[in-house]
């Protein structure tokens, strides 16, 4: 089940509404981005796939989702996101392993 918060509603180019849900805003150089998973399957996306939007502000400061285009700037946040599921996987066995370390402890009393 998705946390209604964390449901994120965008605009598609036929003016269609299109629901996501946020995983992650990343910071890089100063600049926001953030991940959207969509709810539901969409044409150009993989069910294990996720959209990336750098965060601007408009005229009046509100925040708007802008496409990235530069290969570079895309690169550079996949390889931060990749670089946070490593660390919670890693942050992951290490509770995992301190857990089988407790179980062995207890074993022994």
């Amino acid at each position: 089940m998705v946390d209604e918060e964390n449901i994120v509603t965008l605009i598609d180019e036929d003016n269609n509404e299109v629901q996501f849900e946020h995983i992650l805003t990343l910071e890089i150089d100063d600049k926001e981005y953030v991940l959207l998973s969509p709810l539901e399957p969409m044409e150009d996306l993989d069910q294990d796939e996720a959209i990336v939007l750098k965060i601007e502000q408009d005229d009046s400061g509100e925040d708007i989702y802008v496409s990235i285009d530069d290969e570079d700037e895309m690169q550079a946040v996949y390889d931060a996101y990749m670089e946070i599921i490593s660390e919670e996987e890693d942050a992951e066995e290490d509770l995992y392993d301190d857990e089988d370390e407790d179980d062995d402890e207890d074993d022994d009393e």
